[in-house]
């Protein structure tokens, strides 16, 4: 068997620096992203663990996936006198499964949910051994918007590099603001099936992945081989450099670590390709913090709080340089989130069940059999049986990705079941129709449940219990309403399809360029602003009126707010573009989003700023 401690003897001075910082301070935070973790087995019990995030039909704990989450988590939080001792032992740790039971894989949206779930429960730094192979290394728009949101949270994602042993690219490791993590044997040799695209130069570092020691469920350990476990080796070193200087961000440690590496010595192109930007060094990276003692970074700026400020000395002390707030949800599961209204039959069954009781149809004078994929022959069944409503499963779209499966609940049940037919019945009216409905505002709490889709895809549940928030984007009446704000407006230089443009210009920028799961606060707080610009319209029409065009969508914590409020500033900057020298007008939504229903806190500001 193993020594027990056997993982802390394959970086050299890593006992020390555990040893010095007692295991990791408990103010740090480490998500592992993985497969589900056996909390049971015994190297993990007295470790500061809890779940997080819903459970993708993840499978029994004794199961494969299992067994590669809890030995990842093992190498972390394994405890003192148990059969794997971990590489920070004592910091707080949350395990988030993520691996579907059925595929064995994640898609990228799930693996961005875990994430945005990872950045909501406060983690500082995200271990994720896994990933998708990638021609350009290039992460979806899902992922790629989460990757972003740990930089913009001060959060550090760790992830493994891949083993097709190749020079290529596996996400979200290829992404510039991550740490991809490769594997190399106890002599520092690059092992055969790591990956070594050529993006890892500049942001990877390789650690021991051969046999390293972690726990099996239910009570067993074995010695497995991959950057799937060498990433946990730099995640844990990452978290007891992170417990020695509490005043860094997680991202500093990030640059610590990579210009402390260890580089190639060789003359060889190719051989030095392999090792990325070199192997993870403790010493290196021990020299590069006392160069900056007492700094958060190389500009000497004091931690950062990802909101244009910095916190303060008994923030930071209470945090333990905890990641950017600015990004952090409420943990309550809400959820406010934009798409389009579409439903699902889950099986074939039930697809067929809708077939036969659903009347034939009439087209061009010749009688044909009903089509239950036909939303304009499904909102006219419905409409006839309402109750027949319930057997589907309702869906939240993004382009024809649904992202959520829509559950009403509770005593207005019926209502809800309601007002989603009658938003699909909008959405298949002529675009023209001032009573089209482009897409719909849905407020939701999320649960831990997930429904399976005709298609295959997991998708978690959005549970509905009051229809106040949601809303059917009538773009049309909007418009109509605007127009009338702007008509009549001496020196208007503006028409109505300018102002048409000007409008679909700020929807679509949130919902296509913004677009997001609605869970994290700043992203409800968006959202919920694009909906408010149809309860404000005459806001924006002196912008409108002169025909100026929306530049940019910002996000902040609030600094007017109650105490109790999660509240956020909205700025929406409109510029001229027939003249670029003109002052740009700003525009500021407050809004509070600690509710399951958002609210705009005071009036709509503006201003104008130099250009």
């Amino acid at each position: 068997m193993a020594d027990a401690d056997r993982n802390l003897g394959l970086i050299p001075g890593l006992r020390d620096l555990r040893d010095r910082v007692s295991g990791g301070s408990r103010e740090v935070v480490v998500a592992v992203i993985d497969g589900p973790v056996d909390h049971a087995h015994p190297a993990l019990a007295g470790a500061r663990l809890r779940t997080a995030g819903p459970d993708p039909g993840s499978g029994a704990a004794s199961d494969a996936l299992a067994m590669h989450g809890t030995h990842v988590a093992s190498i972390l939080f394994g405890q003192p006198g148990s059969a794997v001792e971990g590489i920070c032992p004592n910091v707080t740790g949350i395990t988030i499964p993520v691996f579907n039971a059925h595929t064995g894989r994640a898609q990228q949206l799930g693996i961005a949910r875990a994430i945005e779930a990872a950045i909501a429960e406060g983690a500082q730094i995200i271990n994720f051994s896994g990933g998708q192979y990638s021609d350009s290394g290039t992460a979806d728009q899902w992922l790629a918007r989460a990757i972003a949101r740990c930089e913009e949270a001060g959060v550090l994602l760790i992830a493994a590099a891949g083993n097709d042993g190749c020079d290529c690219l596996h996400v979200p490791a290829a992404a510039a603001s991550v740490l991809a993590v490769g594997a190399c044997d106890e002599h520092g040799e690059p092992m055969d099936f790591s990956n070594f695209g050529h993006l890892y130069a500049r942001s990877g570092l390789m650690a021991p992945g051969q046999d390293i020691l972690g726990a099996v469920p239910p009570a067993g350990t074995s010695l497995h081989s991959g950057t799937s476990f060498a990433a946990p080796m730099v995640a844990g070193v990452a978290a007891l450099l992170l417990s020695l200087d509490p005043q860094r961000s997680p991202l500093a440690i990030r640059d610590i670590l990579l210009r402390g590496a260890r580089p190639c010595d060789s003359n060889s192109h190719e051989y030095c390709q392999r090792l990325l930007a070199g192997h993870l060094s403790i010493e290196g990276a021990l020299e590069i913090m006392n160069e900056h003692v007492g700094l958060t970074d190389e500009a000497g700026a004091a931690p950062s709080c990802g909101c244009g400020g910095s916190l303060g000395p008994a923030q930071v002390a209470a945090a333990g340089a905890a990641p950017s707030m600015a990004d952090a949800p409420d943990a309550s599961g809400l959820a406010y989130a934009l798409g389009t209204i579409s439903y699902d039959f889950g099986t074939e069954a039930r697809r067929d069940s809708f077939k036969q009781l659903m009347p034939p149809v009439e087209v061009d004078g010749v009688v044909v059999p009903p089509n239950p994929y036909d939303a304009r022959q499904m909102v006219a069944y419905l409409a006839d049986r309402p109750y027949e409503a319930r057997a589907l499963i309702w869906t939240l779209n993004i382009e024809l990705t649904p992202i959520y499966a829509i559950e009403p609940a509770g005593a207005f049940a019926a209502n809800l079941y309601e007002l989603l037919g009658e938003m699909l019945a909008g959405e298949v009216l002529s675009e023209s129709d001032e009573d089209h409905i482009q897409r719909v505002s849905i407020p939701g709490l999320l649960t831990d449940r997930h429904v399976r889709l005709f298609s295959g895809q997991i998708v978690p549940v959005l549970q509905m219990e009051n229809p106040r928030g949601a809303y059917g984007w009538k773009t049309n009446a909007l418009i109509a309403q605007a127009s009338a704000a702007v008509g009549g407006r001496k020196g208007s230089k503006s028409d109505t399809a300018a102002i048409a443009d000007n409008l679909r210009g700020f929807l679509d920028r949130v919902y296509y360029d913004l677009r997001n799961l609605g869970v994290l606060s700043a992203d409800r707080a968006m959202n919920f602003a694009a909906t408010n610009a149809f309860q404000a319209a005459t806001v924006f029409s002196e912008a409108l009126g002169t025909g100026m065009q929306l530049e940019s969508v910002e996000t902040e914590p609030s600094p007017f707010a109650r105490a109790d409020a999660d509240a956020w500033d909205v700025k929406l900057k409109f510029f001229d573009p027939e003249n670029t020298r003109r002052a740009r007008r700003i525009y500021r939504f407050t809004v509070d989003v600690s509710d399951i229903m958002p609210v705009t806190l005071g009036e709509v500001r503006s201003w104008t700023a130099a250009s």
